[in-house]
């Protein structure tokens, strides 16, 4: 699991993604673990937050399910540069939603088309010496398969905790379980709950 970050190459006619870090991640340690904070951000989201994205869901490494319990959609390259010009690597926390694309086959029930709270890791994931920056959103809802191909809109609402390196992979898995314990409790609050119905979303 992903305040301004340099290395964003710009154009008149196209954006890039940063090629490398701008600066080694952190490793996690047992003291910023047993300090970590169950409520984040303020009562209701503050600039520059909410931050919109959209786009097809893309194939990703596939660790998520099979290394970590935790499966994730990416997000394609093109939806991102936005975020990544405004905040840094990181682990953050809203909601999002699944809808079928265009003129494709939809696997999706109704309920997995309802908007539901997310976390999301924006960055390298130095743990597996990443070679690209990545988005990889975790969707707290249980889906019956995959939904590759689909069209996924999220609203980021706020900042949990930056991006960190690992020692092992229990460490990682166990900061990985806290990140949605404390975007559960912070979207529980009604500044963020009313995002649940914002316009951005589809119905």
């Amino acid at each position: 699991m992903t305040q301004a970050l340099s290395g964003l190459c710009q154009s008149t006619d196209e954006q890039h993604l940063p090629t490398a870090p701008s600066k080694p991640a952190l490793c996690q340690t047992k003291s910023f673990r047993e300090s970590r904070p169950s409520i984040a951000g303020p009562d209701t989201p503050e600039p520059p937050y909410p931050i919109p994205l959209e786009g097809i869901v893309q194939h990703g490494f596939g660790r998520g399910s099979k290394d970590l319990g935790c499966p994730t959609a990416n997000l394609p390259d093109e939806s991102l540069p936005h975020m990544v010009a405004t905040v840094e690597p990181g682990v953050y926390f809203g909601y999002a939603q699944v809808l079928p694309a265009k003129g494709l086959e939809s696997k999706l029930r109704p309920e997995d088309e309802q908007v539901w709270p997310m976390v999301m890791s924006l960055g390298w994931n130095p743990f597996y010496h990443n070679e690209r920056m990545t988005a990889e959103i975790h969707i707290m809802h249980d889906f019956p398969g995959d939904f590759y191909g689909c069209n996924m809109k999220a609203q980021v609402l706020g900042y949990i905790r930056p991006e960190l390196d690992y020692t092992t992979r229990e460490a990682l898995i166990d900061d990985i379980e806290t990140d949605k314990k404390v975007a559960l409790a912070s979207l529980a609050r009604s500044g963020y709950e009313t995002y649940i119905s914002d316009p951005f979303f589809s119905r």
